[in-house]
């Protein structure tokens, strides 16, 4: 008695163990941000050195992106720092709205900038747009664009329409080349200060 009453414990404990492993398993396979749509972004994720020429709407200059998943991957956070030419240090917050099947980002920076984007997001390139004014009121249509991407650079753009989108005018490239983690790490030991979104 007292050996079938030691088994039937035995199975119950093992069938509780496998339970609760699988249930752990299906809780990580089941976040919502883990695949699919949301994933999308994943080539911007990582250490950036940024260059750009010359061009209407900056001079030429270079800076550093720092992209990051957050949130259990459901948002993709922005830190841009650049200071030569022009000081411009901003943040972005990315995630894909599943009820529009549309990817959304707000941008915020040390101008007093405030801008949100709509956009798609496909294996070959990226566009981000949103309806603006120009300084006289006049619409227009802003747009960034991501593209010729692969594992180590890629280029993104800042463009202008002023007839509706049928034709666009690039305002500011810029080249995006991955930093390695050595070069990451020369970086931040080589920071005088600290950046400016770790001085809060």
């Amino acid at each position: 008695m007292r050996t079938l009453r030691f088994f039937l414990v035995s199975l119950c404990a093992l069938a509780f163990v496998l339970t609760a492993g699988a249930q752990q398993k299906n809780a990580a396979q089941d976040k919502p941000c883990s695949r699919g749509d949301y994933r999308l972004l994943d080539f911007w994720v990582g250490d950036w050195s940024l260059t750009w020429p010359d061009s209407p709407g900056t001079p030429a200059g270079n800076g550093t992106n720092k992209i990051s998943r957050t949130l259990d991957n459901c948002v993709i956070q922005e830190l841009f720092e650049a200071d030569k030419p022009v000081s411009l240090h901003g943040m972005s917050l990315s995630t894909f709205d599943k009820a529009t099947a549309k990817w959304k980002q707000t941008w915020v920076d040390n101008s007093g900038s405030y801008l949100d984007f709509v956009g798609d997001v496909h294996d070959d390139s990226a566009i981000f747009m949103r309806d603006a004014k120009d300084k006289d009121g006049n619409p227009i249509k802003q747009r960034m664009v991501y593209k010729n991407y692969n594992k180590d650079e890629f280029d993104w753009s800042w463009e202008r329409s002023e007839d509706g989108g049928a034709t666009w005018k690039v305002m500011w490239p810029i080249h995006y080349t991955r930093l390695s983690r050595a070069k990451v790490k020369e970086k931040e030991q080589g920071q005088k200060k600290a950046p400016w979104y770790k001085q809060w």
